[in-house]
């Protein structure tokens, strides 16, 4: 018997789920479970960002009788009804499987409901600033008019500021800055360097009372804490703890980092025990010197600095070799990084690689909880996604939009102006006119 079920696979996945292909049981739950099995399958990863995005075309809108007719072509109420895996020769962007044109189905007689839409042909539906068929929070007609004025850059451009580490110290009055003589390493069986020592008091880690064993210490399953200084587990040694360590303090970050790309191998959702994936096991192109780098907090991070600076650029960059990364130090964006660095411009002006692929969220009732959220996948696919989070923090709608659908413009990293123009603006305030 061999868990290797490469010879099993009907068909490659998408690029979506080639990491977990071989772990077929992630969504074959039963052997003989039709659509519905499948269908939960899908939704015990995505149904949480569905609800998150208010979905445009949720189960309930095809479950309604007056509807029924329109299943009898593409039965809407499943997920695989657009996205079947194992057809990768047939699967389109956003992981579809159906023609490019399939809105002709249920909206054939837009272009006699709305004079803007006569003649547009329908495989152009979801093209960016149009329509997208799960979100469209940056593109209904409210949000298009509300924002139609707005100027290339705005007066205030900046990221939100993080508070987690204030809002530690806040919670916990009590914590005062560690010294290298409060390091706690005595369960560690080698010698510590004086590198790591300076590098842990210097981090945010030595900053707010967070020793070795903090770390190194062992942790229950559901990442609780085990005891005070191991607790029943004294003297074990964690020499190399991964995320699960970190989860213990920092819960948010680590759920977002198992839902995206860099660390879904090690979601719960997924059934095998898989290893974290490596750049050599992935698609895209990646630098040969970091092909066998394991995906984990510390590979971004580091293991003791923790210099979130360098995790915002140079981690990503170390590994990342497609043409929209190499092409980010020739960027004005990069040029905005550098002078915040150097003292040039205000904190948090700066866009480094992080600013737009790992958004900062705002939560809280006075909003004064924001974190990084480290699902680079919530704003990828497709694209559109990040003009609410990201783009609009300093840049007007239109020329977000217009940015997004220019392909030239996303593989040299936004250096220059959009050639593209997309004139859903235009029509919805044509409409509003009428």
């Amino acid at each position: 018997y061999s868990d290797d079920k490469t010879e099993q696979l009907i068909g490659e996945t998408t690029a979506v789920h080639y990491q977990i292909e071989l772990a077929c049981e992630t969504c074959h739950t039963s052997a003989f479970g039709g659509e519905e099995v499948l269908q939960n399958a899908c939704l015990n990863c995505h149904a949480e960002e569905l609800d998150m995005v208010n979905d445009s075309h949720p189960k309930s809108k095809f479950t309604d009788p007056r509807n029924a007719d329109l299943l009898e072509i593409i039965d809407a109420r499943y997920c695989v009804s657009c996205h079947r895996e194992h057809h990768k020769d047939k699967t389109l962007a956003m992981g579809l499987t159906l023609p490019a044109d399939y809105c002709y189905h249920c909206h054939q007689t837009i272009g006699e409901e709305r004079e803007s839409h006569k003649d547009l042909p329908f495989d152009g539906c979801a093209s960016a600033g149009c329509h997208n068929f799960h979100d469209n929070r940056a593109l209904y007609e409210g949000f298009l008019l509300r924002h139609a004025d707005e100027p290339v850059f705005k007066a205030i451009a900046r990221i939100p500021a993080r508070t987690g580490e204030q809002r530690y110290r806040d919670r916990h009055p009590e914590v005062t800055a560690l010294t290298a003589q409060d390091a706690d390493f005595s369960g560690f069986a080698g010698e510590l360097s004086d590198t790591v020592i300076h590098q842990w008091v210097a981090s945010a880690h030595g900053r707010n009372g967070v020793t070795c064993k903090d770390c190194h210490g062992a942790t229950a399953e559901n990442g609780e804490r085990v005891g005070d200084n191991f607790g029943d587990n004294a003297g074990e040694w964690i020499e190399k703890p991964d995320h699960n360590q970190c989860r213990s303090c920092h819960q948010q970050q680590v759920k977002g980092f198992v839902e995206g790309k860099h660390g879904m191998r090690l979601a719960e959702a997924v059934s095998l025990p898989l290893q974290a994936i490596t750049p050599r096991e992935a698609e895209l192109p990646f630098k040969e010197d970091a092909l066998d780098i394991t995906h984990g907090c510390v590979a971004c991070h580091g293991a003791h600095d923790f210099n979130t600076q360098t995790a915002a650029v140079e981690a990503c960059l170390g590994c990342h070799a497609d043409e929209h990364s190499l092409a980010f130090k020739d960027s004005p964006h990069f040029t905005l990084w550098q002078r915040e660095l150097a003292g040039e411009l205000p904190e948090h002006s700066g866009v480094s690689c992080a600013t737009c692929h790992m958004h900062r969220e705002v939560q809280g009732k006075n909003g004064d909880k924001v974190f990084v959220v480290h699902n680079q996948n919530l704003t990828l696919r497709p694209n559109e996604k990040m003009i609410r989070p990201v783009c609009m923090n300093c840049h007007g709608l239109a020329f977000s939009i217009n940015a997004l659908a220019d392909e030239n413009l996303v593989r040299n990293n936004f250096k220059g102006r959009p050639k593209e123009h997309i004139p859903s603006i235009d029509m919805a305030i044509e409409r509003d006119k009428q």
